[in-house]
Parts: C-alpha cells; sequence; structure tokens
C-alpha cells in the first residue's frame, strides 16, 4: 500500500496553463504607445491606449474604426515580438462610438477558465494517451507513468486548434 502511495506521488507530471506575464504585457502595451505617437498618419489624433493591470483590459480610443483596426495591428505584432500569444487577446467585443471617437475594450485572457480546460481535458481523455487529466482551479495537471507520454500530450495540444494560448509548467519526473 504504501509503495503504491510513493509510485503514484512520484509520477512524472506537469501542468497545462494559460497566463500572460503582466509585465511583458505592459512593455508590449508601451512598445505600441510609443510607436503609434511617433507615427506620422497618427500626428494631432486622439489616440489612448491604457492597460487597466487590475482588470487585464486594454482600453482603446481612437478617431475611426480604421485607426483602431491599425492600433490592433501593431498591438498583435509587437505583442508577438514581446513573446505574448496573439491569441491572449479577445477582440471579440466590437467597437462603439463615443462622443468624436471609437472606443474598444480587449480582455487579456489570462488563466484558464473552466469550459477551456474541460476542452483540454476532453482532448487528452480522446486521445487515448494513457495519462490522468484533472482541473485544479485554473489549470490541468497532466500525470503519467511515462516522460514520453507527457511529452505526446504537450504536442498534441499545440497542434489542436483551441483558440486559445496554452503554457506547459512544472514538469517533474
Amino acid at each position: 500500500m504504501f509503495l503504491h502511495l510513493l509510485t503514484t506521488f512520484f509520477m512524472p507530471s506537469f501542468d497545462i496553463v494559460s497566463k500572460v506575464d503582466p509585465q511583458t504585457l505592459d512593455n508590449a502595451v508601451n512598445v505600441v504607445k510609443k510607436e503609434i505617437t511617433n507615427r506620422f498618419d497618427f500626428k494631432d489624433s486622439p489616440v489612448v491606449i491604457d492597460l487597466n493591470k487590475k482588470d487585464m483590459k486594454i482600453n482603446i480610443e481612437a478617431e475611426s474604426d480604421m485607426k483602431l483596426k491599425q492600433i490592433t495591428d501593431v498591438l498583435i505584432s509587437r505583442s508577438i515580438k514581446q513573446g505574448l500569444d496573439p491569441l491572449a487577446f479577445d477582440f471579440s467585443k466590437d467597437a462603439y462610438p463615443s462622443g468624436k471617437v471609437v472606443k474598444k475594450e480587449v480582455p487579456v485572457r489570462n488563466g484558464l477558465n473552466q469550459d477551456d480546460a474541460k476542452k483540454v481535458v476532453k482532448l487528452v481523455k480522446d486521445s487515448g494517451l494513457k495519462v490522468q487529466v484533472q482541473i485544479m482551479d485554473d489549470l490541468v495537471r497532466v500525470t503519467g507513468k511515462k516522460i514520453d507520454d507527457l511529452q505526446s500530450v504537450i504536442q498534441l495540444c499545440k497542434n489542436a486548434n483551441l483558440n486559445f494560448p496554452l503554457q506547459y509548467l512544472n514538469m517533474r519526473n
């Protein structure tokens, strides 16, 4: 009995998470602000790019939909250069007019919500790999007897089109 507990306790495992480093996000937003203020096509245009770190939202204001689209394109490209996955940004909300400007709120996905975690668990269980998968708050823990099985799970998740970013942490042997 004790030996069984010991072997299951020390089985190889890792965590699947979906996190955005707040400092990296802040750096990306600052780079976007600097680039937009230095661009000729934005000269004398009212532009606001503001990161709310507490709520993990980026508020963008511009004078037209076209300029708003340009700002979001710059945000995506600069975030990629900072090492952020563009899937972390939720651009699904439509922009709305407010006075003479157009505003858009862009939530940043941070943490796996229950639905996304269930998608990951279903993907892994349907694969037939010999691993155990469990949801623990905002992460999914994967445990198996062989490291090769765990690496297969990572490849499976990377190749799946899940529409949210994933990171793989705490690989324990």
